[in-house]
């Protein structure tokens, strides 16, 4: 991946940054996330979180305990680099080598691969990811994009 790519994964999660997240939010962005699968038939795993809790999880017709596994992998990227995990494979990538090869962490636990993103919220940073496991890592990391995006229109459309 290159740094123009790498510069368009930055100005992504620099826009996708929440008023808000609520309970309520959690539930509106993993049934968003829901809707997008089932319509494309996607056989994905969906995992939304504040900090330590899980505040929903939906697991679709094809996918299985391994999508599981991979949502928790992507999700400890994003825990410890507070970026989308798509974005801290893409910066290695950059630097012309692989984060399993120069991360020096266990790729049983971490995996930099796309899907997982954080939730990060005005004037708080970081307070969670959301994740997606199932697709291509580019598309499942697409798919997250796409479900905050429309949470955050909605947010717009809300507060008018």
């Amino acid at each position: 991946m290159s740094t123009p790519e790498v510069a368009a994964i930055e100005a992504q999660e620099a826009r996708l940054v929440l008023p808000r997240f609520s309970y309520e939010d959690a539930w509106t962005l993993g049934t968003l996330l829901v809707g997008l699968a089932r319509e494309r038939r996607a056989p994905v795993a969906i995992d939304v979180r504040r900090g330590a809790q899980q505040l929903f999880h939906c697991a679709l017709p094809g996918s299985s305990a391994d999508n599981d596994a991979w949502i928790d992998r992507k999700r400890r990227v994003v825990e410890r680099y507070g970026a989308s995990s798509f974005l801290v494979g893409a910066r290695f990538r950059a630097k012309g080598t692989t984060f399993e090869a120069s991360s020096r962490l266990d790729p049983d636990r971490y995996a930099a691969h796309g899907g997982s993103f954080p939730v990060a919220v005005e004037g708080a940073g970081v307070i969670g990811s959301v994740t997606v496991s199932g697709l291509p890592q580019a598309e499942d990391h697409a798919l997250v994009v796409e479900a905050l995006e429309l949470l955050l229109s909605s947010y717009a459309a809300a507060d008018g």
